[in-house]
């Protein structure tokens, strides 16, 4: 993986090395016009457009790759380190290289772009009122990638829906769940909600809840006891009296519970193992009669 990143930092500072002799090259052409130019003003055209691109992407990726390596060396990372900083500067790089080139587009197609964005000023109002959810959501998306609150990697939970994430764009945040789906969440919806971080403790928390008929008669302190019996098997992934059953309700015919267990590790075949184990175990209490 390092050995992968590190040629892949390679050919990132060979491009850069290519554009800048290429830029050199438009430089000198500007400034030494060539007979062809005058022969053929579709090529002057199209090296006015790439002299247009060329000279900010190439500041742009040059700068891009001193922050990164001067974040690395600060934080003193490794050089794969995917890290949310990182992203957010990927990204940035992403959006101003598209403006880039549709400045150039306009240029090679002879339009003067300041009085082409000074001609449209009514329609790109108009415009960024239809797009108002995708720039707020790209909007949101940059304020996540650059705040230490959530980071690739880390396994949250946004309403119902708890997973790790795996990639945060401009548009959506991609978790994958217990049962390996991929969840797209829209960034607008992720900036608003409350999430739970469970990778910032120093825990992981499951958590199982179950109803059960008051006639059985099982006290909090029974089942707890009973579940701890359970869950005994994985006494390795589970803290020191790591185990708690808490009352959430009583209703006339039955009390509803929760169970959580505090896990030392994240593992998650273990985790539904334990889950699973629980829910049979909370199964068999509620049909005592019955073999499940």
């Amino acid at each position: 993986m390092i050995e992968e990143q590190e040629r892949k930092t390679r050919n990132e500072i060979v491009m850069i090395v290519i554009k800048a002799i290429v830029y050199i090259a438009l430089v000198y052409f500007k400034i030494n016009v060539p007979p062809v130019y005058k022969h053929y003003p579709v090529i002057a055209q199209a090296a006015e457009a790439l002299f247009v691109f060329l000279g900010p992407s190439l500041a742009v990726s040059a700068i891009r790759l001193v922050i990164i390596f001067w974040y690395i060396k600060k934080h003193k990372f490794k050089s794969n380190i995917k890290d949310n900083f990182i992203l957010g500067i990927n990204r940035i790089v992403s959006i101003l290289n598209t403006v880039f080139f549709a400045l150039a587009f306009m240029v090679f197609l002879g339009v003067d772009p300041i009085k082409f964005l000074t001609s449209i000023t009514i329609v790109a109002a108009a415009i960024a009122l239809t797009f108002k959810d995708y720039i707020t959501n790209m909007i949101n998306g940059l304020i996540i990638m650059f705040s230490d609150r959530l980071s690739l990697g880390d396994h949250i939970r946004v309403h119902d829906i708890e997973g790790k994430i795996i990639d945060i764009t401009l548009i959506n945040m991609i978790l994958q769940n217990e049962d390996n789906d991929m969840v797209i969440i829209p960034n607008s919806v992720v900036f608003s909600s409350v999430i739970v971080n469970q990778s910032k403790q120093n825990i992981k928390k499951l958590s199982v809840e179950f109803q059960m008929l008051l006639h059985f008669g099982y006290t909090p302190e029974y089942l707890e006891n009973h579940l701890r019996q359970v869950v005994m098997p994985y006494s390795g992934f589970i803290m020191l009296d790591g185990l708690t059953v808490k009352t959430m309700a009583i209703n006339k015919d039955e009390a509803r519970f929760k169970v959580q267990v505090l896990l030392n590790k994240y593992d998650k075949v273990k985790e539904r193992e334990i889950r699973r184990a629980l829910n049979t175990a909370v199964m068999k209490l509620a049909v005592p009669d019955q073999k499940l």
